[in-house]
């Protein structure tokens, strides 16, 4: 079946399909989750960026103590944007994968691979882990979606 592409009403009975869909989905909350850990860090370390959001803490010159960084907070949001950097492609390469009818076990290697990667990512991002594991994660998830990408454009353009 090389060179063809999957039919719309042939993906909820396609195992690919059904596996980039759950691996998506899996990414997809983890990086939501770190929205929460970023909300998390803020109230815990009581850093705030806008000034609405000091209000349970004091009023005038007394709120605005608040309004500052911290570097616990920071690093929570780096992990967030590049979560944002290299998941949102995972998304829509890893859809034009699937569509690409790769063999069920390429494509479970490709998502699972790119899945623990970003996991493992965001618990060196976390806690911190010593380099070059955050590195090298971040590097597994970006080749894995490069793959991908790879094999998509050798199937829609024959390369």
């Amino acid at each position: 079946r090389r060179g063809e592409m999957a039919k719309s009403t042939q993906l909820i009975d396609n195992e690919v399909f059904r596996a980039y869909a759950t691996y998506t989905a899996i990414v997809l909350l983890k990086m939501m989750l770190m929205s929460l850990i970023t909300a998390y860090f803020r109230i815990t370390r009581k850093a705030f960026v806008n000034p609405e959001d000091t209000a349970s803490f004091g009023k005038g010159e007394n709120a605005k103590k608040y309004l500052r960084t911290d570097p616990d907070v920071e690093r929570v949001r780096r992990g967030h944007l590049n979560d944002l950097e290299n998941i949102v492609p995972f998304v829509g390469i890893g859809l034009l994968y699937a569509l690409s009818s790769p063999e069920l076990s390429t494509a479970l290697l490709h998502f699972r691979i790119f899945t623990g990667a970003r996991i493992l990512h965001t618990f060196a991002y976390l806690i911190p882990l010593p380099q070059p594991g955050r590195g090298l994660s971040w590097a597994v998830g970006y080749a894995v979606t490069f793959s991908m990408a790879y094999k998509v454009l050798k199937t829609a353009w024959l390369l």
